[in-house]
């Protein structure tokens, strides 16, 4: 039977049947296929060796749209059959390539890595992968060379600049490496970890003067951001860490920052100035987990939220960080001892890094509130446009 729009609309199950395939006697192993559930199939049946291999078409339920289309198909498959050819074994690698895509295991490693990243470090990861680098992602893993990356980060380097290229770039060589230690073969190994580095990045060393300070407090609005960078600037505390701060880790007097929330790895008690106190005490607290964040997830867009208050405070040439820099420099100038300030900022280095940190185990409590005290007097006497009413402390 030659099956055509009017022989295949024909074609049912006999009593009894659960599936019946019937084949075109024109073309050698095109057939329709027809299942008991009532679905109706294009199939293409053919032999290679002792082996007989079966594909699927298409779906026949619209034999007058497609027929024309399958009776090519299955015509061009017939062909490859007689020279020798395995279309099913081609389809079978195909779909193993898709599989083996750049993308799939960005997706991979990013979800192997989540639990023991913290919030920010996974979201910045995932926009590389899922932003920067989009030209690979159909790329089969083990196809990338050298020369894709390079391209690639030259490409980041004229839309969003050199500095990102760089994070692309280690990003990309950590999920190479991670890739080679899975035991995947990569021909060229890790191509990304073998490019030259896209730009050369200076050490920021932009401290706020006073009069910024207080222009940049009294830009803030009465809104999430504008508490963030309220505490920042009172307590030195790492952008991430206030952002995304949970109520749980809030006290009467003190802030409690967890190992697993801060970037040492080393729980963290940042104490709370009566200014900082305020700053708190103005938030709803409600059933939130999160102090901050309208879905309380923590704190999100960050960009926009700085973009506009630098544009009320008519400040360009700063970032956030710059605030933890400019608090440790200026609690330096009232007199607070380096190893104070280490401990104020959580550091690790310095005083409490190497072999002394390993002896060291001091907090420095009372040293850091005395500090965080001072430090806070002189942001409201700044903001308040009066005279601090503490004395600079001495050095011992």
């Amino acid at each position: 039977m030659r099956l055509t729009v009017k022989s295949s609309d024909g074609l049912k199950l006999k009593a009894g049947q659960k599936e019946r395939i019937a084949f075109d006697d024109d073309i050698p192993g095109f057939g329709l296929r027809i299942r008991e559930g009532g679905s109706r199939s294009w199939i293409f049946q053919y032999r290679i060796g002792k082996k007989q291999r079966r594909m699927v078409l298409g779906t026949a339920n619209a034999a007058q749209l497609n027929l024309a289309d399958m009776r090519k198909t299955a015509s061009k498959l017939q062909g490859r059959v007689a020279l020798g050819q395995d279309p099913a074994m081609d389809k079978e690698t195909a779909k193993r390539e898709v599989e083996n895509t750049f993308v799939v295991f960005a997706e991979q490693f990013l979800e192997a890595r989540k639990p023991s990243w913290r919030a920010g470090t996974y979201r910045e990861a995932r926009r590389h992968f899922m932003l920067h680098a989009q030209p690979l992602h159909t790329f089969p893993i083990a196809a990338i060379s050298q020369f894709n990356i390079a391209k690639l980060l030259d490409e980041i380097v004229k839309q969003s600049g050199g500095v990102t290229a760089n994070r692309v770039r280690v990003s990309l060589s950590s999920l190479f490496s991670w890739i080679i230690k899975r035991g995947i073969r990569l021909p060229e190994g890790n191509v990304a970890a073998f490019t030259e580095k896209p730009c050369e990045e200076k050490s920021r060393d932009r401290v706020l003067s006073d009069a910024e300070l207080k222009t940049a407090w009294t830009a803030c609005l009465d809104d999430h951001y504008g508490a963030i960078i309220k505490l920042l600037m009172l307590t030195g505390s790492r952008a991430n860490e206030i952002g995304s701060l949970r109520w749980s880790e809030v006290h009467d007097e003190q802030i409690v920052l967890p190992a697993a929330r801060t970037k040492n790895a080393r729980s963290h008690i940042i104490p709370l100035s009566d200014p900082a106190k305020a700053v708190l005490a103005n938030l709803q607290r409600g059933s939130r987990t999160f102090v901050f964040g309208r879905t309380d997830t923590g704190f999100q867009g960050w960009s926009r939220a700085k973009a506009e208050l630098s544009q009320r405070a008519s400040m360009d040439d700063w970032n956030v960080h710059d605030i933890r820099r400019t608090v440790a420099t200026r609690m330096a100038e009232l007199g607070v001892q380096p190893h104070i300030v280490e401990a104020v900022l959580n550091h690790v280095s310095g005083h409490k890094g190497g072999v002394a940190g390993i002896y060291n185990r001091a907090t420095y409590d009372k040293e850091k509130r005395e500090s965080l005290n001072l430090w806070g007097e002189h942001v409201m006497a700044l903001v308040e446009g009066r005279k601090a009413v503490v004395v600079p402390m001495k050095r011992a």
